[in-house]
């Protein structure tokens, strides 16, 4: 696939023309990259984009503890570190390539100076940008709730949920009103002499109720742990989208500002060149 081809199937600059996407190409430059070997660190200052030919690179943030969450495998026709283009602020994650790849690379100088010469070309590419992040944003709010609920709740034993369901009853006013009702019928059936089998002071009773407390207290608490790790697990995903949503918002509403401040600039460059026609003098 030639380059302009290249730069046509990437939603960033797929609704430029023909002309916008050859003077785009021709800034691009190969770059090769060994197995294993780090494109760029999360924390460092992001200057270029890249774009794969051949191999692969994987997006990963690093959680610490030498653990790290991968965001995404990247294959030929994908590209990465588009936000640095933008507004060249510190990257969000770490790119590795996985086998030897080779990929071209746009700096952000020039797409500056690209920018600027074509401001046409620059409000294109800011509306393709708006649409991805909404629909960034609208894929991940759905994803949350199937990830982390739905997945859990498909993976949980039968034991676990007959726990769950017994932890849900001994928690109700159900609950409560057929045991108040069961030890009253007991106390008052064994009140009378004739049918008393475990009169006062009812300690087969007492034995009942112990062992109830007994097994019932281990049985909540099997459900209130598995609650607890499910709502960890939530409140980890969550903190994990919204971190990668704000960062991304950040950095496409500060590149925003600055390509918009640099086609002002250019507009009024190009109008104060424009000779102001002078109306003749009266005869």
């Amino acid at each position: 696939m030639d380059r302009v081809s290249l730069l046509a199937s990437i939603p960033m600059f797929e609704s430029l023309p023909p002309d916008d996407l050859t003077g785009l190409a021709s800034r691009l430059e190969d770059v090769e990259m060994s197995a294993v070997a780090v494109v760029f660190s999360q924390g460092e200052v992001g200057t270029t984009m890249y774009i794969i030919v051949e191999g692969s690179v994987e997006i990963a943030i690093d959680q610490g503890n030498r653990r790290k969450l991968v965001l995404a495998q990247l294959y030929p026709g994908q590209y990465f570190g588009e936000l640095s283009l933008l507004d060249g602020g510190l990257r969000s994650a770490t790119a590795r390539a996985m086998k030897p790849t080779l990929a071209l690379a746009l700096s952000r100088d020039d797409f500056a100076e690209f920018v600027t010469n074509r401001p046409h070309a620059a409000l294109r590419i800011l509306a393709e940008m708006g649409e991805k992040m909404r629909q960034t944003n609208e894929l991940m709010s759905r994803q949350v709730a199937r990830n982390v609920v739905e997945e859990v709740e498909e993976k949980l034993t039968f034991g676990q949920r007959v726990a769950d369901q017994v932890a849900k009853f001994g928690g109700s006013w159900g609950f409560i009103l057929t045991f108040a009702f069961a030890m009253t019928s007991w106390m008052v059936v064994n009140a009378i002499h004739a049918l008393a089998w475990d009169p006062y002071p009812y300690i087969l009773l007492n034995l009942c109720l112990s062992t109830v407390a007994a097994l019932q207290a281990p049985v909540i608490m099997m459900s209130q742990n598995r609650q607890a790790a499910k709502d960890k697990l939530l409140a980890q995903n969550d903190f994990q989208v919204n971190l990668k949503n704000e960062l991304g918002i950040e950095a496409i509403l500060r590149g925003q500002a600055e390509i918009l401040q640099r086609v002002t600039m250019l507009e009024r460059a190009q109008h104060a060149r424009i000779p102001h026609a002078h109306t003749p003098p009266p005869a």
